[in-house]
């Protein structure tokens, strides 16, 4: 299949390589040339624009970092509602509905199909193709890519309504900040009483309080201090304002969420929009007077 691919970052570069490795044929497009480079070498072609990519494939993903971005992407001048040929707009960023509407709108006076496809699963879940791939937009559409999607992760349809696949991308990246900051407070609360935290999560995940952050992002990135896991504190509070963004607007009671937003806000605010987003534990060991891990003991009190 010929595909387009803007977007050549932490996610948007192994997802490209996957589809490539698949043997589709890749367009690609990216504001740093090293990463096109790249992917020429493995046997992608380059294009010169958002524009180009749309003139060239019907199919275009992209996989960016912001709301503006996949606005101007998809809908900015020099953008994919310019190309000649495009005929699909896959935007595999997280936006949330709001915004997905606003480019389904736009795209759609051209003719264009606009199909959300949010992911989820991290870096990892980039290298290894096991993403889970969220899916809405005309049914047809979506059948047709899911051979191409599937060479990145597992696909879900969700619906046709347009912010669909936004909307559960958005209720999966809420748990995953909650799992986080709310084993970080367990944790530290343990440490602080004289436990050890290693076995503090092996015992978690012998247990019903078992959850993606005590599976992975601590024995990974937080017990040994490396905060490495390959998502970023901004990604994720951007993910977490967007969802608090999609519960106002559906008049639901908030007050886990709003909670949760509220130390994510100092998450972002001590440890900056480019830290690991497993730095989130550091603020609460700050307030805690302890460290976590980085030992065979596991735990240094300040």
């Amino acid at each position: 299949m010929e595909i387009g691919f803007i977007g050549l970052g932490k996610m948007g570069f192994p997802m490209a390589r996957r589809l490539i490795e698949a043997k589709h044929q890749l367009t690609v497009f990216d504001t740093r040339q090293q990463a096109v480079d790249k992917l020429v070498a493995l046997g992608a072609q380059a294009a010169s624009s958002s524009k180009d990519i749309a003139d060239r494939c019907e199919t275009v993903l992209a996989s960016l970092p912001s709301l503006q971005a996949s606005l101007e992407v998809a809908t900015g001048s020099g953008g994919v509602i310019e190309g000649k040929r495009v005929k699909r707009f896959v935007d595999l960023s997280t936006v949330g509905s709001q915004m997905a509407a606003r480019i389904h709108g736009r795209l759609a006076k051209k003719n264009i199909v606009q199909i959300d496809s949010p992911v989820s699963g991290g870096v990892g879940g980039a290298e290894k193709g096991t993403l889970a791939v969220m899916v809405s937009g005309p049914r047809a559409d979506c059948e047709l890519i899911k051979p191409a999607l599937g060479a990145i992760g597992k696909v879900f349809f969700i619906g046709e309504k347009p912010g669909s696949a936004q909307t559960m991308k958005l209720a999966n990246n809420f748990l995953s900040a909650t799992a986080m900051v709310a084993t970080s407070e367990a944790v530290v609360m343990g440490v602080k009483a004289g436990l050890d935290p290693a076995v503090m999560i092996d015992v978690i995940n012998a247990g019903s309080g078992l959850n993606t952050a005590s599976r992975d992002k601590f024995p990974r990135s937080v017990l040994p201090r490396s905060f490495d896991f390959g998502f970023a504190t901004g990604l994720m509070v951007k993910d977490v304002r967007l969802a608090l963004e999609e519960m106002k607007s559906l008049g639901l009671s908030m007050e886990v969420a709003e909670a949760v937003g509220r130390l994510w806000e100092v998450i972002i605010r001590d440890e900056g929009a480019e830290s690991d987003f497993t730095a989130a534990i550091k603020p609460i060991e700050k307030a805690a007077g302890v460290v976590v891990g980085g030992g065979k003991g596991g735990a240094t009190g300040k």
